[in-house]
C-alpha cells in the first residue's frame, strides 16, 4: 500500500483552527485535521471547547450532565462473513464453528438471559451475506426455510420481540433500501460503522479492506443515505488507527456530518479507536493512540454539533474514562452484564457500577437509554414503525430515556388495528370549494431533510431551450419522421436532445411529426374512461419534496378512509357509469398490511364488474416489505384478490440523481423497474408516468424514456403513457425556493410529441392530463401527439392539494367537449383500451 503521510500543520496554523472552533465559526477538511494533530496544552483547549459544545447539547436536549448507555445483550448470529477484512476476529470459517449460524432457541436464550438481568437491548451483529460465500450458510439456511441471512434476522428479532420484549438493534451490515424497509419494521434501530471515506484503503492492495466488497466506502454511504431515506434510526461512526490519513478521517467525519443533516436520523455516531488482534493480517500495526483518539471524538463534537450523540467504547479506552468524557462525548454504548463482546473479546466490557462511578467522578450523571435514542422515541413517527412502537413504550419514560422500573417482557408483534375512518374525509369535495387548511404540512422544516443541502445538490435547472447545432436538429427531425425509435439509441442522442430543445417552427414541425405518428399507431379517435379516483389516505412520512398530498396524522388536512368507505365510493361509481376505480394512498404507517387486499376485495365484492387499478410502485414495495414477502409473491397475492392494473406512478423521473433531490424517501430507480416489471410478468399491466418541470433538464427526459423502452421490450405490459407536468403551486420544493414553477408551454409542446414519437410502436397510448394542463392546453396536447383524455375522475385530490386550478372531476359531456375542439371524435375505452 502507498506511504500516505499528513504533512504535520504549523503552529499558527494549529492557533487559528482552535480559536476558530472557540468562536463556533465553520470548519473545512483541511483545518479539523489540523485539529486532529493537537497534543499536550492545544489539546486540553480542543477538549475544553468540545465539551462546551456537548454541555450546551444536553442542556437543549433537557437532560444536562447526563451521558447515556445501554444495558443489552450481544447475539452474534452468525460470523461468517464473505468479507475480509484485516483487522478483523469476529470473522472466521465454517470448520472452527460449531455451526453456521445461532439456532432461533440460542438467539432466543441469550435474550432471556439479558431480559433476566434488566437488559432492554438485544445487539444482533453479523457477518455480511455470508451465504455468498460459504456453501455452509446457504445449507443452514435452506434446510430452515430461509431465502437468505436477512430472512433470518427478521424472524430471529421478532422472535425477541415476541418471546423477551428485548429491543432489537440489528447490525446485519450493507443493506440496500428495500432491505431497510424490510427491516424497520422488526427493529428499534439499526447501524453499521462507515469506518471511512478512504477509498485507497479499499481498493489498494495490502489495503485493511481489499477484498472486501461491502466495505467500498461509497457502497456504505449509500447505505446511510438509504437508511436516511427510509427513516431508519441509524447508528455509525468512524474506525480509526487503520492507515488512514488525518484528512482522510477528517472526510469522514464530514461525510457522515452531510448525510445526519440531510435525513436527519443518524441517532449516534461512534469514534472507535484500532486495537490490534493477533491472527489477524493487522496484528503488528500499532493502537491507535488515547489522545489520537481524544483529539478525533472532540473534532467529531465540534464538528457534528450539539444534538449530536457521540460514543467511544468504554472497553477500548484504558481506563481513560474522563478523557473521553472531556472530549465531548455523551454515551458509552451498549454494556453487556451477560454477554462479551463479540468483536473485541479480549477486552472485557467494565462493570456497569463501575462505569458510573467513573462518570459521577467527572461530574456527570449515568442514565439507561434504550436501542433508539430518546429524540426519537419521543417522536415516534415516522421514525418507529406501529409493530414496534408498542415494545418502545413499554421500556420508556416520557422523556424517551429508558425506563428503570421497566422490566422487559414479551409482547405479540402485531398489525395495528383495522383501518377506521378518521379525520378530513370529505376532503376530496371540500378541495374545490374550501381549499385546503394550509399551504404546507405541519413538519415542513423537518420532514423533506435539511433544505440547503437539498438546494447545493441542484444542478442548474434547463428552463430554456436546448441549443444545439442546426444539423443535429434537422437530423432530429428526420429520424423523427423515419426512425422515431432510433432517437434513443446512444449514438442519435445529439439529435434527440436537439428535439428536446426544439421552439417555433421546428417545434410545430415536430408536433406535425408526431400527430402523424399517433395517427398511424391509433387513428383519429380521443379516447377516455369513465372511473373514479379514491385515496384512501394522505398520512405519509416518506417526505417526498414535490408532494402537496402528504400530510401528518395530526395534520388539520389529514384523513384515513376505512374500507367500508372505499367500498361505497366505488358502488357509487359505478352507479353513476364508471368502470374503473384508481385506488392510491400515502404511505401511511397505520395502515396493516393486509389492508391492501382487504381494499381490493371489497371493491370486487360490492361491484364485481369493477376493474381495480390500484397501488403505486412505492406502495407495493413497502407493503411487501413489511409483509417480509417477495415483491412478486405480494403481487401475485394481490392479483388473486382482484386487482386487475397498476398506476405507475411513483416514477417522476427515473434517474436517481433526480430522484433523491425530489423525493426524499420514495423507491430507488432500480426498485420501481423491478416492481413494474414483476406485475408484468405475473399478469398484471400497468401505465408509464414521468413528471416534469421541476429540478430536471432533457437528458433526464430521455434517459427516462430510455427505461420506459426496455421495460417495454422486455414485458409488452404498458397500456400508456402519461406525461405529467409537475404542479408548483404549493409543491414543498418550490416553496423552498428550489424547484422552478413548472415545466414551460413550449416543455408541455415538446414533452408530450416526443413521447410519441420516441415510444413509437412500443407504447401506443399517449395521454395528456387535463387535471394539470386545464382544457385548452389538453386541446393543444391532442395535437401534438397525444390520443387519450386519462378519466373522468370524480375526484382529484393530489393535483388539487399541490395547487392546481383545474377541478377535481370531468364529465363525459366536458370530455368529448374537449375532443371536439381538437378536431377529433370521442370515444369511450376500458382501463386496458379495449373499445365500450
Amino acid at each position: 500500500m502507498a506511504d500516505h503521510n499528513d504533512a504535520p500543520p504549523t503552529e499558527a496554523s494549529l492557533r487559528r483552527a482552535l480559536h476558530r472552533a472557540a468562536d463556533g465559526r465553520a470548519l473545512d477538511v483541511d483545518e479539523a485535521a489540523t485539529l486532529l494533530t493537537a497534543r499536550g496544552e492545544p489539546l486540553d483547549q480542543l477538549l475544553a471547547i468540545a465539551g462546551g459544545v456537548r454541555d450546551a447539547g444536553l442542556r437543549d436536549a433537557g437532560r444536562p450532565g447526563v451521558v447515556t448507555f445501554s444495558k443489552n445483550v450481544f447475539i452474534p448470529l452468525t460470523r461468517l462473513c464473505r468479507d475480509r477484512c484485516h483487522y478483523c476476529t469476529f470473522a472466521t470459517v465454517p470448520h472452527r464453528l460449531p455451526a453456521a449460524f445461532l439456532e432461533r432457541d440460542e438467539v432466543l436464550q441469550i435474550a432471556r438471559d439479558g431480559a433476566a438481568q434488566g437488559c432492554k437491548e438485544a445487539l444482533f451483529t453479523l457477518g455480511d451475506r455470508p451465504e455468498e460465500r460459504w456453501p455452509a450458510a446457504r445449507e443452514w439456511l435452506h434446510e430452515r426455510g430461509y431465502d437468505s441471512t436477512l430472512d433470518y434476522v427478521r424472524a430471529s428479532a421478532i422472535a425477541v420481540l415476541e418471546e423477551t420484549g428485548l429491543l432489537p438493534h440489528l447490525n446485519p451490515g450493507v443493506l440496500s433500501w428495500a432491505d431497510l424497509q424490510r427491516l424497520k419494521p422488526v427493529a428499534a434501530s439499526m447501524g453499521m460503522m462507515l469506518e471511512t471515506t478512504a477509498t485507497r484503503l479499499w481498493s489498494e492492495p495490502g489495503g485493511p479492506h481489499y477484498g472486501s466488497p461491502d466495505k467500498e466506502p461509497a457502497v456504505r454511504l449509500r447505505v446511510l443515505e438509504d437508511a436516511g431515506r427510509v427513516g431508519v434510526p441509524f447508528t455509525t461512526g468512524i474506525l480509526i488507527g487503520i492507515g488512514e490519513t488525518l484528512a482522510e478521517r477528517a472526510d469522514s467525519l464530514f461525510a457522515i456530518r452531510r448525510v445526519a443533516r440531510q435525513y436527519g436520523h443518524i441517532q449516534e455516531v461512534i469514534v472507535q479507536n484500532f486495537r490490534a488482534k493477533p491472527d489477524t493480517a493487522m496484528r503488528g500495526m500499532p493502537d491507535a493512540e488515547l489522545h489520537d483518539l481524544a483529539a478525533t471524538v472532540a473534532v467529531a463534537r465540534i464538528l457534528l454539533g450539539p444534538r449530536a450523540r457521540i460514543q467511544a467504547p468504554p472497553n477500548l479506552i484504558a481506563g481513560e474514562y474522563d478523557l473521553l468524557l472531556r472530549a465531548g462525548i455523551d454515551d458509552w454504548g451498549g454494556v453487556s452484564p451477560v454477554t462479551p463482546d463479540h468483536v473485541s473479546p479480549e477486552r472485557p466490557w467494565p462493570q456497569i457500577e463501575e462505569l458510573a462511578r467513573h462518570t459521577a467522578a467527572a461530574g456527570f450523571t449515568m442514565r439507561e437509554r434504550l436501542a433508539v435514542y430518546p429524540e426519537y422515541v419521543v417522536r415516534g413517527d415516522p421514525w418507529l414503525d406501529p409493530r414496534v412502537l408498542p415494545h418502545v413504550a413499554a421500556l420508556s419514560l416520557d422523556s424517551g430515556l429508558a425506563d428503570p422500573e421497566a422490566a422487559p417482557t414479551g409482547h405479540p408483534w402485531q398489525e395495528p388495528d383495522d383501518t377506521v375512518a378518521s379525520g378530513r374525509v370529505d376532503l376530496h369535495k371540500e378541495i374545490d370549494t374550501e381549499g385546503r387548511t394550509e399551504d404546507r404540512r405541519g413538519d415542513f422544516d423537518s420532514v423533506y431533510g435539511d433544505w440547503s443541502l437539498v438546494r447545493d445538490s441542484v444542478g442548474v435547472p434547463s428552463g430554456a431551450p436546448h441549443h444545439e447545432l442546426p444539423d443535429q436538429l434537422r437530423e432530429g427531425l428526420r429520424l423523427a419522421g423515419s426512425r422515431p425509435g432510433s432517437l434513443l439509441l446512444p449514438r442519435n442522442e445529439g439529435a434527440a436532445l436537439a428535439l428536446f430543445g426544439a421552439d417555433g417552427a421546428a417545434l410545430d414541425e415536430l408536433c406535425r411529426i408526431a400527430d402523424g405518428l399517433r395517427r398511424e399507431a391509433v387513428g383519429d379517435d380521443v379516447t377516455y374512461v369513465v372511473n373514479r379516483n379514491i385515496n384512501f389516505s394522505n398520512v405519509c412520512y416518506v417526505g417526498c419534496r414535490f408532494c402537496a398530498f402528504a400530510q401528518r396524522e395530526r395534520d388539520a388536512d389529514a384523513y384515513r378512509l376505512s374500507v367500508e368507505q372505499v367500498a361505497d365510493r366505488a358502488e357509487e361509481a359505478w352507479r353513476a357509469g364508471a368502470t374503473e376505480v384508481c385506488m392510491q394512498g400515502g404511505i401511511d404507517p397505520k395502515l396493516p398490511v393486509t389492508v391492501y387486499a382487504d381494499l381490493v376485495r371489497a371493491v370486487k365484492e360490492r361491484v364485481p364488474r369493477m376493474h381495480v387499478h390500484a397501488f403505486s410502485p412505492m406502495e407495493i414495495v413497502t407493503a411487501a416489505s413489511k409483509a417480509g414477502t417477495s415483491i412478486r409473491d405480494w403481487l401475485t397475492m394481490l392479483r388473486e384478490a382482484g386487482l386487475d392494473t397498476i398506476p405507475g406512478t411513483a416514477a417522476e423521473i427515473l434517474d436517481d440523481e433526480v430522484r433523491w433531490v425530489l423525493t426524499k424517501g420514495k423507491l430507488p430507480t432500480a426498485t420501481w423497474v423491478e416492481v413494474v416489471s414483476t406485475a408484468h410478468e405475473v399478469g398484471i399491466r400497468s401505465s408509464s408516468t414521468m413528471m416534469y418541470g421541476h429540478v430536471d433538464h432533457p437528458r433526464h427526459w430521455l434517459g427516462h424514456f430510455r427505461v420506459l423502452a426496455d421495460i417495454q421490450d422486455r414485458t409488452g405490459g404498458f397500456t400508456e403513457f402519461v406525461a405529467l407536468p409537475f404542479v408548483h403551486t404549493n409543491a414543498p420544493i418550490y416553496l423552498a425556493g428550489i424547484a422552478r414553477p413548472g415545466p414551460t408551454w413550449r416543455e408541455n409542446r415538446v414533452v408530450h410529441a416526443m413521447a410519441r414519437i420516441l415510444l413509437h410502436e412500443r407504447i401506443a397510448n399517449i395521454q395528456c392530463s387535463w387535471v394539470k394542463l386545464g382544457d385548452e392546453g389538453t386541446v393543444a396536447m391532442l395535437q401534438g401527439g397525444c390520443n387519450d383524455l386519462g378519466g373522468t375522475l370524480m375526484e382529484e385530490t393530489i393535483s388539487r392539494m399541490a395547487g392546481s386550478a383545474n377541478g377535481s372531476a370531468r364529465t363525459v359531456e366536458q370530455l368529448r367537449s374537449i375532443a371536439s375542439a381538437a378536431g377529433r371524435p370521442a370515444r369511450e375505452r376500458t382501463t386496458a383500451y379495449a373499445p365500450r
